[in-house]
């Protein structure tokens, strides 16, 4: 008889995802943008602090350690608002955290020194948890994605819109179009927005691989930090990636 090797199964680990945010939607209804990825029964995303949106450091200065060695110099604002929050989420198990904030197109060419502020902030943590944090930037903000799935949109204004046929990263003011739509009526981010997420088929918005390099780089990272194998859904083997948030793949 031939003896037969198995492969033991994998212990079931279920994962928590902490948002800190910095737009006013997303404090009921970011997680709803990753259904999806809760659908596969091994995640949960939820809200954990609302922050104001940060700009990028003015204050050059920096202390000396005693060895003479520059230090990094974190404000205590944003120790506050972004170190400690993500620390004591991050003392439980099987947990992670992401700073998630908008990029407006005013602000585009800050991107990177916004990112470095946040990303300093989170440096700080312990070694053992600071990889299990990132941050990534919703391009110009939330509601761009909702162009790319514009069924979403019909089914809750009652209008008539195609796909966008671009990157909706490049919508300058997205919010202020789909407030243009009907002006009697008008568009309630809120209200409506929660209402377009629910329905908004994010695999559909990450369809295209030469678009939506800032989304599909935060969804990798979430699927790499459980465990998920890399394959082409969402576009992931062929698809762009942002250049500022990429980096963080490597060491989740």
């Amino acid at each position: 008889m031939t003896s037969q090797s198995t492969t033991p199964a994998q212990p079931y680990r279920y994962v928590k995802f902490g948002l800190i945010f910095t737009g006013e939607t997303e404090e009921i209804y970011l997680p709803k943008l990753f259904k999806t990825l809760m659908d596969l029964g091994s995640c949960y995303f939820e809200v954990i602090r609302r922050i104001p949106q940060l700009d990028p450091r003015t204050d050059r200065k920096q202390k000396l350690t005693v060895t003479g060695v520059q230090d990094k110099k974190i404000p205590s604002k944003d120790e506050k608002e972004i170190t400690w929050p993500a620390k004591q989420y991050l003392n439980q198990s099987n947990t992670y955290a992401i700073v998630v904030d908008d990029l407006e197109h005013s602000r585009k060419s800050q991107a990177q020194a916004v990112f470095d502020r946040y990303r300093n902030a989170l440096d700080i943590l312990p070694p053992d948890q600071k990889y299990r944090a990132s941050v990534h930037f919703l391009v110009n903000m939330l509601e761009a994605y909702y162009f790319a799935d514009a069924q979403a949109i019909n089914a809750v204004l009652g209008t008539a819109l195609e796909d966008y046929r671009g990157d909706v990263e490049t919508i300058r003011h997205p919010k202020g179009d789909l407030k243009q739509l009907d002006r009697d009526r008008g568009f309630d981010e809120k209200k409506d927005g929660g209402k377009i997420l629910q329905k908004l088929d994010v695999e559909k918005v990450l369809s295209n691989p030469d678009t939506c390099a800032s989304l599909r780089t935060l969804f990798a990272w979430c699927l790499k930090c459980l465990g998920e194998p890399s394959t082409n859904e969402y576009q992931f083997l062929n698809g762009k990636l942002s250049e500022i948030t990429r980096s963080q793949l490597e060491n989740s």
